[in-house]
Parts: C-alpha cells; sequence; structure tokens
C-alpha cells in the first residue's frame, strides 16, 4: 500500500513503479502489479500514458495470472481509449472462454466487455450467450458479476 500511494506522489514515482511491473523478474513483477492497479484505481490519470502497457500484458501468457489480474481490473474502471477496443474486447473474450482463465479474471472480463457494449451494443448477445452456457460450472465470483450485469444485455 504504501509503495501504490508513493507512486501517485509523482509522474516520476509511477514511472519507476512501471519500470517494475515490466521487468522480467517474475516476483518483482508480480508485486507490482497489486501496486499498479490501486495506484490507478486512486489517481486514474497516472495510468493513463501506460494504458498500452496494460493492454500489451493482456496478451502475455507468460507472465504470473497476478499481472492479468490486476491489468484488467484497471480497464474495468478506465475510459479505455478507443485504439485498444478490439484487443481488449477479444482478449478478454478469450478470457470468459477459457475453462483455465482465474475466477477473477473472467469477472473483471465481464464488466470490461459490458462497458465496451456500451460503444458496440452488436457484442452484447455474445457476452450474455457466454454468461449463459457457462452459468453451470463457473465460480461464485462469475455468477455474482454476471447477475448484476445480465439485465442490462436483454
Amino acid at each position: 500500500l504504501r509503495i501504490a500511494a508513493n507512486a501517485n506522489q509523482s509522474k516520476q514515482q509511477f514511472k519507476a513503479l512501471m519500470r517494475c511491473y515490466r521487468d522480467t523478474d517474475y516476483r518483482l513483477t508480480q508485486r507490482a502489479a497489486w501496486s499498479v492497479s490501486w495506484a490507478a484505481r486512486k489517481n486514474p490519470e497516472m495510468i493513463q500514458p501506460y494504458i498500452g502497457e496494460l493492454v500489451k500484458r493482456l496478451q502475455d501468457d507468460t507472465v504470473h495470472p497476478a499481472v492479468i489480474r490486476n491489468a484488467v481490473r484497471v480497464l474495468e474502471e478506465l475510459d479505455i481509449p478507443e485504439e485498444y477496443h478490439g484487443e481488449v474486447m477479444n482478449r478478454c473474450f478469450q478470457f470468459l472462454e477459457s475453462p483455465t482463465t482465474p475466477a477473477a479474471i473472467k469477472a473483471f472480463s465481464i464488466t470490461v466487455l459490458h462497458h465496451l457494449s456500451k460503444h458496440y451494443p452488436e457484442i452484447k448477445q455474445e457476452l450474455k450467450l457466454i454468461i449463459e452456457e457457462n452459468w453451470d460450472h463457473e465460480t461464485p465470483a462469475f455468477k455474482s458479476r454476471a447477475k448484476k450485469i445480465l439485465p442490462s444485455l436483454q
């Protein structure tokens, strides 16, 4: 918490945190991911220059799921720039369709896709279908998030 709060003190501090987030050290990246998420949610303008890096992390299957989870968590609370809509949308649908995706990533992906459906109403039916098809074998976290969103997908 102290690291994340410190990162929000200046652009230079946030940049240093993002260097840790991009590092090749598995543990450092994993630990930095939570701090990036917390700092970005408290001070969203700090993460704006790095949204492309968050989106890039979504594509990296070699990173710890915590890195992806925290990237999607940040994206669910931001207005994602239009240039990333397609990439984020595709990856979030992939997360939902994969039986090996951790529950939190799926829950955050539902919210990201719900927000994007306001720009692309044609994805509402696909999102609804995926939720309904997977309902019986999904986790309580998935179901809780889906229950909140399903009514708006009608």
